[in-house]
């Protein structure tokens, strides 16, 4: 018998975290969590494999939906709707896409089921990486039953048992599927005014193939791959994933398998069955995005509208990186660093694909978006460089300062830097419209406004985040350059309101400005998004200085302590009426969106660690459920849950740059994280409950601990932390001036 000695090995070092598992951490995955929105977009019920570009949800626009929209077979980009779909009917009346019944659906992360058409037909899939099996039974097997499949922008093809197609996603891209199925029909075509005609290959704007099968037929399985660089790519993917059978039970064990494995990363005991199970949800989440496009070693690039060879480093893209560089990457650098290295060389290859060399900030499957404000691309580089990671150093800071000086940093815009980022260079910050001035500058987006705050405290902390970079790389001009750059948020300071503060271009602050209302919808004349009192404390990288110019440590405390009291100031359907994206509301804080994320472990800065440890525990227990409303605004694919992931744990990473994390209140008593080193961070919670939320005492490795924070060097290579939990506050643990989190220098 041969042995295989890596398996070996690699079963060994998970040995004590799975018999550390009662139950399988996939079993508490909910995808249905937050799939009723409390405004906006909701979370889809997704079935992927981690970071797979097979993705499928159900064709709805939310669990409440009464019908369905036939059936996905690859959703591309994040949120967006299934690139083909499949139609299924024992009915006479055949179009391309049929709108169905749905009922007693289950959704997992590997398979789906659901039954359609007023339960007569069952539907089963599970999936693969770049390929995926439906299962279809026919209650009713007298009937003769057709299956459709529709593309809105490309070209159908069938011939016997096969069904094939592309669909164009852009300019430069499309989309292949590769298909079969195990019986044989009776009659294939393509549909034109509902009748299955004898042409088997068309290429129209929207096209329609159909499959009849016979009466008699009780069930049929259609297994497809796809791809983005050729239909014959497609059948290759594939036959690599799942051979020549037909075997949807084998799929959903390798599925359910691969989900395990890659959740019990992180273990837990104690806490309740519903926290489990919005922590492993939440997990779950994170991998939604970004997704692998190397297909065999090649790829292709919607970046330049090639095919290349991925020279043994997977790419990837679709990443809304405004959302996701806060917890979602420095997530995956704690846990999978070699593969969020592959993801940042993704991104540097996608600069030179574009020939800008600008680090992009929302690379989609069809190419850099430029949604939102700011480039925060460079955070990614600096966080993974300071943790550790193998990143191209060099490529990192001069894509990222270009992305930052020659592209304009008005928001949504991916045009050359203008007449108002010359503005920002000369004076520090970005100018806001004086009262009754019209937009004169062309790529101002006429809803999304300048957001001018928004995009000089953004501009700062990605200046701070160059600086780092340059200092990593010894450049020290540079770096000093870039840590001067980094204080402009405090051109927008008012000293008198204690509030970034809009300024014209003449140095005034905007007149009679409310920082609750104030700048129309999203507050987007000038935030984004959110109002005043979200980007009040949006100084990640210098919150050191941002207390001081509060007036002290003593201020700030009282300050955020008004944030989370200060009533909405007007009804709730007015309030949200202008603000949808600021839901989940505690005062003016607004768990709901990513500018407030690190707001509750600001308390650490002041000497305060007991009031992040209640604030933790409030937001978590308020606004993150195991219910179909359990989330409080977009989810953003990991941009929210990797937040609820690490305050779960009892850590967050407040400001990406940095190798630190600060410290919360852990929500289970014992809690295990595999390192890649085969180590692993374990957290001990003793006495952790509802009630027991605050740290009594701490000791990190058996030397008493009394900082609110820890470095990523304190546990890279494993490290054990022991909290004493109570239901009554310590104050003067982590509360001394040298307890302090890490913070640039105080101006």
């Amino acid at each position: 018998m041969r042995i295989n000695l890596k398996s070996l090995a690699i079963a060994f070092l998970m040995a004590p975290l799975t018999a550390f598992a009662e139950t399988e951490p996939v079993d508490y995955v909910n995808p249905y969590i937050g799939s009723i929105s409390h405004l906006l977009v909701p979370c889809f019920p997704t079935i992927q494999l981690p970071n797979s570009l097979m993705r499928i949800y159900p064709s709805r626009n939310d669990y409440t939906t009464e019908y369905i929209d036939g059936l996905p077979i690859v959703v591309t980009n994040h949120r967006e709707r299934s690139a083909f779909r499949l139609s299924v009917t024992q009915g006479e009346e055949l179009t391309p896409i049929i709108t169905t019944t749905w009922d007693n659906e289950k959704v997992t992360p590997y398979d789906y089921q659901v039954q359609i058409v007023d339960n007569t037909i069952d539907v089963h899939l599970a999936v693969c990486h770049q390929s995926a099996i439906y299962e279809l039974t026919f209650r009713d097997p007298a009937k003769p039953a057709t299956v459709l499949f529709y593309t809105q922008n490309g070209k159908m093809q069938v011939d016997g048992r096969s069904a094939s197609g592309s669909q164009r996603l852009s300019r430069n891209m499309n989309i292949y599927l590769s298909g079969e199925f195990d019986v044989e029909p009776e009659k294939v075509g393509l549909l034109y005014d509902g009748k299955i005609s004898d042409k088997k290959i068309t290429e129209e704007p929207r096209a329609c193939a159909a499959l009849r099968f016979p009466a008699g037929t009780k069930k049929v399985c259609f297994r497809y791959g796809v791809s983005l660089i050729s239909q014959e790519q497609a059948q290759k993917n594939l036959r690599r994933e799942q051979a020549d059978v037909f075997d949807i039970a084998k799929v959903i064990k390798d599925g359910r398998n691969e989900w395990n494995e890659t959740l019990s990363t992180i273990l837990v005991k104690g806490g309740t069955e519903d926290q489990k199970a919005v922590l492993y949800t939440s997990y779950y989440r994170t991998f939604e995005r970004p997704v692998c496009l190397s297909e065999d070693g090649r790829y292709f690039s919607a970046f330049d509208g090639k095919v290349h060879d991925d020279e043994g480093k997977p790419f990837y893209s679709d990443d809304w990186i405004w959302d996701t560089y806060r917890a979602a990457h420095p997530l995956r650098a704690l846990i999978q660093p070699e593969k969020e290295e592959h993801i940042i060389e993704s991104y540097l290859r996608m600069a030179e694909q574009m020939g800008t060399k600008w680090m992009p900030t929302f690379p989609e499957m069809t190419g850099d978006s430029r949604r939102m404000n700011s480039n925060h691309g460079v955070a990614m580089v600096a966080d993974a460089l300071w943790k550790g990671l193998d990143v191209d150093a060099e490529r990192g800071f001069e894509y990222c300062r270009r992305g930052i000086e020659e592209k304009t940093l008005v928001p949504w815009s991916g045009a050359p830097a203008g007449r108002l980022d010359q503005f920002y260079k000369e004076h520090g910050y970005f100018p806001a419209l004086g009262v009754g001035q019209k937009e004169d500058v062309p790529n101002v987006n006429g809803f999304e406004q300048r957001q001018p705050i928004a995009v000089t405290l953004g501009t700062a902390y990605d200046e701070w985040c160059l600086s780092r970079i340059a200092e990593y790389l010894g450049k020290k001009s540079d770096a000093a350059k870039y840590l001067k750059l980094s204080y402009n948020y405090r051109n927008v300071w008012n000293a008198e309101t204690l509030f970034f503060h809009p300024k014209d271009e003449q140095g005034n602050f905007l007149p009679d400005f409310d920082y609750r209302f104030s700048g129309g919808i999203g507050a987007r004349a000038a935030y984004g998004e959110n109002n005043g009192w979200t980007y009040r404390w949006d100084v990640q990288h210098n919150l050191a200085d941002l207390a001081k110019l509060m007036g002290g440590k003593e201020a700030m405390v009282r300050e955020l302590d008004r944030t989370f009291a200060e009533p909405l100031g007007k009804s709730k359907w007015q309030f949200y009426g202008e603000f949808p994206d600021q839901t989940g509301n505690m005062g003016q804080f607004s768990m709901a969106n990513e500018p407030s994320l690190h707001i509750p472990y600001i308390y650490n800065y002041t000497g305060a660690p007991w009031k992040t440890q209640k604030r933790i525990r409030q937001c978590l227990d308020a606004w993150f459920r195991n219910d179909v409303m359990g989330m409080p605004g977009d989810e953003d694919g990991g941009g929210m849950t990797s937040f609820v992931v690490f305050s779960s744990l009892g850590f967050y990473p407040v400001t990406p740059g940095f190798p630190a994390y600060n410290i919360g209140s852990p929500l289970f008593t014992d809690i295990r994280v595999k390192l890649p080193t085969g180590k692993e961070l374990r957290i001990i919670a003793k006495g952790s409950s509802r009630e027991n939320k605050y740290i009594q005492s701490a000791t990190l490795n058996g030397k008493t601990w009394d900082k609110p924070w820890f470095s990523h060097d304190d546990i890279k290579n494993g490290a054990t932390l022991v909290l004493e939990m109570g239901s009554q506050p310590n104050k003067v643990w982590g509360s001394t001036e040298s307890a302090t989190p890490p913070s640039a220098p105080v101006k």
